[in-house]
């Protein structure tokens, strides 16, 4: 079958690593379902395991993609939960969890295998499209927003990097729920769109805002990191779940932190509940994910370097007709 896959790892130049061909299809085995894909979407996780981080190269050829919707062998349209072995469904009890291509084949291919536990049935209001955009990213900012952040309709948030995946989906969401959004970016037209999502205001990194906010949602790690610190009302929630330009700020802000009574929540991914809570939402809200850009998987590698440049503007997805 054809997929998309990496062969090589490279720290420095990650898509050299990249290729697009033939891999064998996936064999059936006790405990797990094979999925037709119909759209799989992009998250920085590809790009991370093209540079080694989760996949050794012990594991190679991956086919990379962890997110997407497509049809089971019933005929059933699905949507798929990308962490492995959080229940010990299909992988044994003792297995840690893992994110799908850390350690299993993905889905940038015209079929995955995933554990049965980790199908759940597509809202016949979401497209195939808008629903492989989910698991990933949109449960990611669902989690941070009302599981880790506990805000609340009327409370007010910091969403830092418009523009990225989660962060997108944070605007939306937060929108959603009567939420008091503020975001940044580096980018004019991309602050224009964050409004036109529903943030009251969005500014360039590191500008004050009008308020200390209740929460901030932080992805982009060292650059932001004093500013979302500062953004914090007393008593405020800081929830990170990645570090986009990179894991070490200059000025860590622990005096203001601890005197301020600040907390700091760690956040990965979501679980099999807060995805099927999240795709109830989108459709019974109307609420949609944004797509960037829809490409053939044929064309991935383009889906990859835009992905990579940070040009894009919600979600990459990768469909197969």
């Amino acid at each position: 079958m054809f997929a998309v896959y990496a062969a090589r790892i490279d720290r420095d130049q990650p898509l050299t690593g990249l290729e697009l061909g033939e891999r064998p299809a996936p064999e059936a085995r006790p405990g797990w379902s094979t999925i037709t894909v119909r759209a799989a979407s992009l998250n920085h996780h590809d790009l991370w395991s093209l540079r080694g981080v989760g996949l050794p190269e012990d594991r190679l050829p991956m086919i990379l993609g962890c997110d997407a919707a497509g049809v089971d062998e019933d005929g059933n349209e699905v949507v798929l939960h990308s962490v492995i072995g959080q229940s010990g469904h299909g992988v044994g009890p003792h297995e840690p969890r893992s994110i799908l291509t850390e350690r299993y084949q993905g889905t940038f291919a015209e079929q995955v295998a995933v554990p049965t536990w980790n199908v759940l049935p597509k809202p016949k209001e979401l497209s195939f499209a808008e629903a492989a955009c989910l698991p990933t990213a949109w449960l990611t900012a669902y989690r941070m927003l009302f599981t880790n952040a506990g805000v609340r309709p009327g409370d007010s948030v910091l969403v830092q990097g418009a523009g990225g995946g989660v962060a997108t989906a944070a605007i939306v969401l937060g929108k959603a729920a009567g939420l008091r959004v503020f975001a940044t970016s580096r980018d004019e037209a991309k602050r224009k769109r964050a409004v036109e999502l529903g943030a009251v205001e969005a500014l360039e990194p590191g500008a004050r805002l009008p308020q200390r906010v209740d929460a901030v949602i932080e992805t982009v790690g060292a650059a932001t990191w004093s500013h979302s610190v500062k953004s914090l009302r007393p008593g405020g929630t800081l929830v990170i779940s990645g570090a986009t330009s990179g894991d070490r700020p200059s000025h860590a802000e622990l005096t203001r932190i601890f005197f301020l009574e600040l907390k700091v929540v760690g956040s990965t991914m979501g679980t099999k509940d807060e995805l099927e809570d999240l795709l109830s939402f989108c459709a019974a809200t109307g609420v949609r994910p944004v797509i960037d850009e829809e490409l053939p998987l044929d064309r991935a590698r383009e889906g990859f370097e835009r992905l990579a440049s940070g040009e894009q503007f919600g979600k990459i997805v990768l469909t197969n007709s």
